[in-house]
């Protein structure tokens, strides 16, 4: 059995300026982003991507995840702690981001830069999917870090069970580290094979709405649910686990719809 290392939250100072881990990890997803969109658009140069639109693009997923990631933890998860807290909102550096509300602000955010840069809205979505699940790994370790959004008892031995002091005695699932290895570094390296070599309109978008939905639906049952605005819903399922569900249903959806194309195309 394993203790949370409660590390210090702020990495190191400057003068009065403190950098903590959890921004680090942010700026970290950033520059794995920039970097991989380079390799991705080497590697396809056929997508016509060049360094100033990735760079456009890097400005608006930043403002799409923070704005609405922030917005989906207070609307989704915890509007009454922001309700009487409203000074808190604005605290991003203290943790809470939702991804679904994130993933809500890059859809609108890409859907904007493709409006302006003349590009489809599944042309964008298609080229960026590849390059979100180290962001997603990079976030789930600051949340480990943080020591936030631990995971459900264990009710068996298991030598990597981790007790959070600051919860209670009980050993419990690392689950941040689970979605660490899952939904970013499993999901990075299918998507990133996948979309190696030309795929048809939405099947790489699909991909990823599908590989994440299962693979988060799945750590959830490790993870101690977030209260979330409906609570544990029907089926003991948690709000993040039915949040999950139309993600899959729309790629399962997109996909059909690819393959009954082609079908066509082939008569």
């Amino acid at each position: 059995m394993l203790i949370h290392p409660q590390f210090d939250p702020i990495a190191f100072s400057v003068g009065p300026l403190s950098v903590r881990w959890y921004g680090l990890m942010y700026l970290t997803a950033f520059v794995l982003f920039m970097t991989l969109g380079r390799v991705h658009a080497r590697r396809r140069p056929e997508l016509g991507w060049n360094a100033q639109q990735l760079d456009d693009l890097l400005l608006y997923g930043m403002l799409g995840v923070v704005l609405g990631g922030r917005l989906g933890e207070v609307l989704f998860f915890q509007p009454a702690y922001y309700l009487s807290h409203p000074a808190e909102i604005l605290a991003i550096w203290k943790g809470g981001m939702s991804f679904h509300g994130g993933f809500l602000g890059v859809l609108v955010a890409m859907w904007l830069y493709g409006r302006r840069s003349g590009k489809g809205f599944w042309q964008v979505t298609d080229f960026i999917a590849p390059l979100v699940p180290t962001g997603l790994a990079a976030g789930r370790l600051g949340n480990f870090i943080n020591g936030e959004l631990w995971g459900r008892p264990v009710e068996t031995d298991m030598p990597w069970a981790m007790v959070y002091p600051w919860v209670d005695a009980l050993p419990r699932h690392p689950s941040q580290l689970y979605q660490v290895a899952g939904e970013g570094l499993l999901l990075f390296a299918i998507l990133w094979v996948y979309s190696a070599r030309p795929r048809p309109l939405k099947a790489v978008s699909a991909m990823f709405l599908i590989g994440y939905g299962v693979l988060r639906f799945a750590a959830e049952f490790f993870r101690t649910p977030d209260p979330g605005i409906f609570g544990t819903l029907s089926l003991g399922l948690s709000t993040a686990q039915w949040l999950c569900v139309p993600m899959i249903a729309v790629g399962i959806g997109l996909l059909a719809a690819n393959r009954a194309n082609q079908a066509n195309q082939a008569h």
